[in-house]
């Protein structure tokens, strides 16, 4: 498997799927347009063709496969035409969900959570660009089923009058390692709160990140 294929199997995400998406895709991609993610559907029982959500610089890329994996279709969407994405998360996995600003609605069930969790944070990235250009408004938020609560980006972050250095000693007793997936992911959206309150650099973000995706 080549290295293109590997850096998308981080999170269990089924490797055939991974390999015929990428093959489709190849012809499909735009000039300067680049993957940042793929989420692929695992559903309770086993799926032969699970569809898959592909992130990148330009665009949500929804893949679903059809006449027994011979081909697929692709329907995607520029990140300025998204109105807001959210995330809900059950005990089997997570739904990955947006809306356009058409009040078009589009779900893809049982993401696995972490796989869940990246595509979010990939695309705040993506709409904090698009609004730094264009002052978009667009809004994301976790939904937790389970406990049947909406928390939204701005719930989990500190305020802007928080410094780097207060924020950097709160959990300084906890190791990363020993941190829960979602105090990781917590971490990590607190992180991209300072920087775009201008209380980190880019740089520092960028290694902090690193650091607790490595443990995700």
């Amino acid at each position: 498997m080549n290295e293109q294929l590997k850096k998308f199997l981080n999170e269990e995400q089924d490797p055939k799927a991974i390999e015929k998406v990428m093959s489709k895709l190849s012809d499909l991609l735009m000039k300067n347009e680049e993957i940042g993610y793929i989420a692929v559907q695992k559903k309770p029982a086993i799926t032969v063709l699970p569809d898959s959500i592909v992130v990148t610089n330009k665009r949500i890329i929804i893949c679903q496969p059809k006449n027994l994996g011979l081909s697929m279709n692709f329907t995607d969407y520029s990140w300025d035409e998204i109105e807001s994405t959210v995330v809900k998360e059950g005990i089997l996995g997570s739904d990955f969900s947006f809306v356009t600003k058409t009040s078009l609605s589009v779900t893809i069930e049982y993401i696995p959570k972490v796989q869940a969790r990246k595509m979010y944070a990939f695309a705040k990235e993506q709409i904090d660009l698009l609004k730094g250009v264009s002052g978009s408004t667009t809004n994301l938020a976790v939904e937790e089923v389970d406990t049947e609560e909406v928390t939204s980006f701005a719930e989990i972050m500190p305020t802007q009058s928080t410094s780097f250095s207060e924020f950097s000693s709160m959990d300084a007793d906890k190791p990363l390692n020993e941190l829960s997936s979602d105090e990781l992911f917590e971490k990590l959206q607190n992180y991209k709160k300072l920087l775009d309150n201008g209380l980190i650099l880019q740089g520092e973000y960028d290694a902090l990140k690193k650091e607790i995706l490595s443990y995700m």
